[in-house]
């Protein structure tokens, strides 16, 4: 996820957190289900009658994605010349993508311009704004100031056939139940307002922008979040509610556990599997 401002940007314990959550939560794999489903059909459209494609990362922290997506789009065109801009406000993670790439084989033909800035820094200081094919912002839509016209501002890099993808977590799922009714207490000066594909969907309508939606199904389990002696319980919902959770009070937490159980997620065999669907938005030229 990239950021809005210095505070969001994922750096030393913040990083370690997202990794950890990364690990137990298959997000990536969800993620990359669905792209390797409908991105080489949308990659042939877009690359109709074009003798070179430009790719623009926004937020794409430590590239894993990135990496995917890049290595799809070579085998659907491998004799096409491909460059790739990335902007992302965490020097960790930019290391992670660099060396990431630096072990991909295939990339090494694709010359990446990297901008370790966050995404308002790169709307305001790049003046010779290149247009891009393919634009993507991966659980990032959160930190902006304004989502609208962030959308609007990269809506107009595109190229002719281009397309602009957002993935964000999706409406009346899981993370919305939680962070929408949780809103006073979870959401901070650094996350104010939560958003979710509600909102994306609302913004890209008021531009009048052709649009359609697939969502990506995701569950992982939570049962340990349950046990406050389960070091991987409590290090999930650190990351789930963006703060200690011991630092709410008794009656906050047992109200945020009753709400994961009861209305987040779904309980199997004894296991607790929260339910984290995201929505992947693709947005036209």
């Amino acid at each position: 996820m990239a950021a809005e401002t210095k505070r969001t940007v994922y750096q030393g314990s913040e990083l370690q957190s997202f990794r950890f959550y990364l690990q137990h939560t298959g997000e990536h794999a969800a993620v990359l289900h669905i792209l390797q489903k409908h991105l080489p059909v949308e990659f042939q459209r877009i690359a109709a009658d074009k003798s070179s494609l430009g790719v623009l990362g926004v937020g794409s922290g430590g590239g894993e994605l990135d990496v995917e997506m890049l290595s799809l789009l070579l085998s659907t065109f491998p004799t096409l010349p491909i460059t790739a801009d990335i902007v992302e406000g965490s020097t960790e993670l930019v290391a992670n993508f660099k060396a990431l790439v630096a072990k991909t084989d295939n990339l090494q033909k694709i010359p990446f311009t990297w901008h370790v800035m966050l995404s308002k820094e790169y709307r305001m200081q790049v003046k010779d704004v290149k247009k891009y094919d393919f634009i993507h912002m991966i659980q990032m839509i959160y930190f902006v100031d304004d989502p609208t016209e962030t959308i609007k501002f990269y809506h107009s890099l595109l190229n002719k056939n281009g397309m602009l993808m957002i993935i964000v977590e999706k409406a009346t799922e899981g993370w919305d139940i939680l962070w929408r009714t949780f809103s006073k207490e979870l959401c901070s000066e650094a996350l104010p307002v939560y958003r979710s594909s509600k909102e994306v969907i609302a913004s890209v309508k008021t531009l009048g922008l052709k649009y359609e939606e697939h969502s990506i199904p995701n569950t992982f389990e939570i049962t340990e979040c349950f046990d406050p002696n389960s070091e991987t319980g409590q290090r999930l919902l650190r990351f789930m509610t963006g703060s200690d959770f011991t630092s709410f009070t008794p009656q906050i937490r047992a109200d945020i556990l009753n709400l994961l159980r009861s209305k987040c997620s779904t309980e199997k065999e004894g296991k607790i599997h929260f339910n984290s669907c995201l929505s992947c938005v693709f947005v036209h030229a």
